[in-house]
């Protein structure tokens, strides 16, 4: 048996979520969201760690064409964004269209017939006009290659896979890695264990966050459509000016900089501490981290700073290279995630069965982020080069939902599927990359933006605006139109 629907959607995340409700507001119901996981959610499903959080405001991390949410605080935490996107799904009763717990093993476009075959690991397998993937960047979660992780006795995991049934309290605990997810973690876990270690492979920049509740006059105020959208325009344009700081040798580089020393002095008082936490390389080249409660756990009585180079784990804990065994009973491997892959993992073959793996031999691009050559009626949500550095994600996300619509209408009305011309996707990354390599994203620090050779796939090259303009009009000279039955 097979479902044949117009749009296929590979992941319910709020990429594939955003995007299932703009397919609804333009008149299309043919479509399926195939999501792998046993619930909706993506980032917000899975990344459920004591103090996971958003670290843009809360105002501003909501689709503009959606009902606004009732925020609770001005930065919402995990289960707070969670049961947001709960009540959006229910709300546009889109449970009916996402089939759980239905791992894609493999999508191969049909020439003959002009559709997507893809292959599901349960139930009956899929065809579809026009394949929509909404994998995300930050979702594999990575080890780095950690040595002796298997051999270690006591508990262990992933920060996106966290253990609520070990309770931490009075425990030995090692955090691996001082990130984004680490800077929430850190603080909550501090609070309740015996000993916290945390292992910093290279500092972060970091500045201060100003989260608080908002009181209920506030709440009132923003339930109005016009104090709402005033507070989330006054946020993104406030981001957009961060824009500067992505830039190497810019004004406001040197005032983020500024900030973030100021930020580390006022909370850290020891002079030896705050050496060890101070970056070497220019701010922007790695995540700027948002924390104002980061640093205040680096100070606590039974938290250290281990600086030294990790050399593996054993089975009583981790050692150092300067011979140290650092003995705990819990790790948590605040690690990152694979990012470069792009999830080209996936057997996806588009014509004359070229696979995505092999498009993206020397590293994952596309053109906009959005299609690739060789992959007709192929659209990527959050695909190469469209993340940032300054601001939120959904606005880039709601750039690429109005130009998949775009491209899914000139589908249908020529009768034809869309195929990037290489030409195209070529000048495009060219001229990308050109002007990504005065970015602060092309510093001198090693980062999941960027292959080791120094290529940077992940983040876009300026501002939100700027993607905006490039996407608002799907230009046809840019694509082949091949024709369906």
């Amino acid at each position: 048996m097979t479902q044949r629907v117009e749009v296929a959607v590979l992941g319910a995340g709020l990429g594939g979520l955003g995007m299932a409700e703009r397919l609804l507001q333009s008149g299309e119901e043919s479509f399926v969201l195939l999501e792998k996981a046993g619930d909706w959610g993506g980032t917000w499903r899975d990344n459920t760690y004591p103090g996971a959080s958003c670290d843009v405001q809360s105002h501003l991390y909501w689709f503009s064409f959606d009902e606004q949410p009732d925020w609770s605080r001005v930065f919402a935490f995990q289960p707070e964004i969670k049961a947001h996107i709960d009540r959006l799904v229910n709300r546009l009763g889109l449970a009916p269209r996402i089939r759980l717990n239905t791992e894609v093993t493999a999508a191969h476009w049909d020439e003959a017939e002009g559709v997507w075959r893809i292959a599901v690991s349960e139930g009956e397998d899929v065809v579809a006009r026009a394949l929509v993937t909404a994998w995300g960047q930050l979702n594999r979660p990575t080890f780095r290659d950690i040595a002796g992780r298997e051999t270690f006795r006591g508990e262990s995991w992933h920060s996106a896979r966290w253990n609520h049934d070990v309770d931490l309290r009075g425990k030995r605990v090692a955090c691996i890695g001082n990130g984004a997810s680490a800077a929430q973690l850190i603080p909550e876990v501090a609070e309740v264990a015996g000993e916290l270690l945390v292992f910093q492979r290279t500092p972060n920049y970091v500045v201060p966050r100003e989260d608080r509740p908002y009181d209920p006059e506030e709440r009132a105020r923003y339930r109005q459509r016009e104090f709402l959208q005033e507070s989330r325009d006054g946020f993104y344009w406030e981001h957009e000016g961060w824009m500067g700081a992505m830039k190497q040798g810019t004004d406001v580089a040197a005032e983020f900089t500024a900030a973030a020393r100021a930020h580390l002095e006022a909370q850290v008082p020891d002079e030896e501490l705050r050496a060890k936490l101070w970056p070497d390389y220019p701010i922007g080249c790695k995540r700027i981290i948002i924390a104002d409660t980061f640093y205040p756990a680096l100070v606590r009585d039974n938290v250290q700073l281990v600086t030294e180079k990790l050399e593996g784990v054993e089975p009583e804990g981790v050692r150092t290279a300067d011979g140290v065994l650092h003995e705990v009973d819990v790790i948590v491997y605040a690690t990152g995630f694979e990012t470069l892959s792009f999830n080209c993992a996936l057997d996806v073959r588009g014509r004359d069965g070229l696979q995505l793996a092999e498009a993206w031999r020397d590293g994952p691009q596309a053109y906009l982020g959005i299609t690739v050559t060789g992959f007709p009626n192929l659209f990527m949500l959050y695909g190469p080069n469209t993340n940032l550095g300054h601001n939120s994600i959904i606005a880039m996300l709601e750039c690429q939902f109005e130009y998949v619509l775009q491209g899914l209408a000139v589908g249908k009305e020529k009768g034809a599927a869309l195929a990037v011309r290489a030409e195209a996707q070529d000048a495009y990354n060219a001229e990308l990359q050109r002007e990504l390599r005065d970015s602060s994203f092309a510093g001198s620090c090693n980062s999941w933006y960027k292959t080791a050779d120094g290529r940077i796939t992940n983040n876009w090259k300026g501002s939100v605006e700027d993607y905006r303009a490039a996407t608002r009009e799907l230009d046809v000279a840019d694509y082949d139109l091949v024709p369906t039955p």
